[in-house]
């Protein structure tokens, strides 16, 4: 299996620490508002990767963290806008029912699009300990001070490696690089931020050695990270938007406190477009899953678009480009009941056409040529049914499509196909065959034989 590492900028084999056992920390949601798909994109890259793994024999380890502490920004200064307090603001809910409430949004997004549970799922509320822990450790070891009003900043320049993730070297760093108002308290303006001093009327806060506050983002994902996977393990996942700071903020915080690499290969994932703009909440170009459902769409065909971008490229998003791929899913159901059940055992040529999967797959994620693998194989006629069936059904460990979806519930049209039936029977009723023979095309466009009988329009796939 070979990815793009971030910090070595090149494709690399992924060599576990431990033998077959997989490692992987995944960033995870901002609990304060609802996932989009943009969100969504950067955690199926996640998902993705731990299905191929597992697909290869690997046993995977996943943690991904839930970010409920409502800050995210850099600095304590009065321009920082706590996003979790404007969302209590704007619901009359606490903090942490604010939580709850778009956690459990993002999970049901989440299930959606096929994305499987992570093994732990630690929220940053729940070890404020830790975090400050770290903190300590950080100011013991020389890269971290306190200052006037209870904030801690990491010294920057006490780490020689800075930068090597994002190439924002501190020779290339400018004041106001964070996009915020700088902290005059700081020693440098690229100095950030380990726990910050609560300003009046924060209502998330905790009790620390320097006084009332809360951590700073990015010592969240160090501390939880180390706790659950070690402090060496194997992969760290998150979008583009993540190198940097956050990204490479944890790895001087991490590599800082233990005197070592920690994490072997960074892997992130390209933004999602909306008429050429990033879809991002800051924005307001949002689209959610709920409105996919809304619009009569399958969640999973979301997941189908989504291969034919390369995970590291910027995908453009269009409700054509939804309506096209929610065809071809149900295309690929309506042929996997007409091949069922799966054969026992395979040709040399479908078991060429697995390693044609297989080879895509582990060659850094390469989803757009492991599909033209599954078009090629739906369409040649030298595999029999029962072998495309069982190689559709392996490789959906992989895809997370749910291709054997009408095969085992026996097929029947869904609600979308009777329409269209009724609609032409009512045509053919009246005998007008034009719109009779368009909505026959269009049945047969969504995979469907058409037959007409005695009793009317019937189907079955093609």
């Amino acid at each position: 299996m070979r990815i793009f590492n971030t910090l070595t900028r090149r494709v690399e084999e992924i060599t576990p620490l431990d033998d077959r056992k997989i490692s992987m920390y995944t960033c995870g949601p901002t609990v304060y508002r609802y996932a989009h798909l943009g969100n969504l994109r950067t955690f199926l890259l996640a998902d993705l990767l731990r299905r191929a793994l597992t697909f290869e024999g690997y046993e995977v380890t996943q943690i991904m963290n839930i970010t409920d502490v409502g800050h995210m920004t850099d600095e304590s200064s009065v321009e920082a806008v706590d996003k979790m307090q404007l969302a209590v603001e704007d619901e009359g809910l606490q903090p942490l029912e604010i939580a709850e409430k778009y956690a459990k949004a993002v999970f049901e997004d989440a299930a959606a699009i096929g994305i499987l549970p992570a093994s732990a799922y630690p929220k940053a509320t729940e070890h404020i300990p830790e975090m400050v822990d770290l903190t300590r450790q950080l100011i013991d070891e020389g890269h971290a001070y306190p200052v006037e009003g209870g904030s801690v900043y990491y010294d920057v320049s006490s780490f020689p490696k800075y930068g090597r993730l994002s190439g924002n070297t501190l020779d290339k760093l400018r004041p106001g690089h964070r996009d915020l108002e700088t902290d005059p308290r700081k020693r440098a303006p690229a100095d950030f931020a380990l726990w910050k001093g609560a300003t009046p009327g924060r209502l998330m806060k905790w009790d620390s050695p320097w006084g009332e506050g809360f951590p700073g983002w990015h010592v969240e994902c160090s501390a939880m990270s180390m706790k659950y996977l070690g402090d060496r393990f194997d992969i760290h996942t998150g979008g583009n938007d993540l190198i940097f700071p956050h990204h490479e903020d944890e790895i001087a915080q991490s590599e800082g406190a233990t005197g070592h690499q920690v994490v072997s290969t960074w892997v992130h994932g390209g933004h999602l477009r909306l008429s050429g703009q990033k879809i991002a909440k800051s924005t307001g170009n949002v689209v959610r899953v709920p409105e996919l459902i809304n619009r009569g769409l399958d969640p999973l065909a979301f997941r189908l678009l989504t291969f034919g971008t390369r995970y590291r490229s910027e995908m453009d998003f269009s409700w054509e480009a939804m309506e096209d791929a929610n065809r071809r899913l149900r295309q690929l159901r309506n042929r996997m009941a007409e091949w069922a059940p799966a054969a026992s055992s395979l040709g040399d040529e479908a078991r060429a056409f697995d390693r044609g999967f297989r080879d895509a797959v582990s060659d850094d994620l390469d989803m757009p040529t492991a599909v033209k693998v599954v078009n090629e194989l739906v369409s040649t006629p030298d595999v029999p049914g029962g072998e495309k069936y069982a190689l559709l059904a392996s490789w959906d460990t992989v895809l997370g499509l749910d291709l054997t979806k009408v095969a085992r519930e026996g097929y029947e049209p869904d609600d979308e196909a009777r329409e269209l039936i009724a609609q032409r029977d009512d045509a053919r009723g009246r005998k007008d065959w034009a719109t009779s023979d368009r909505i026959r095309d269009e049945l047969i466009a969504m995979g469907l034989e058409v037959m007409d009988t005695s009793e009317g329009t019937k189907v079955r796939p093609a």
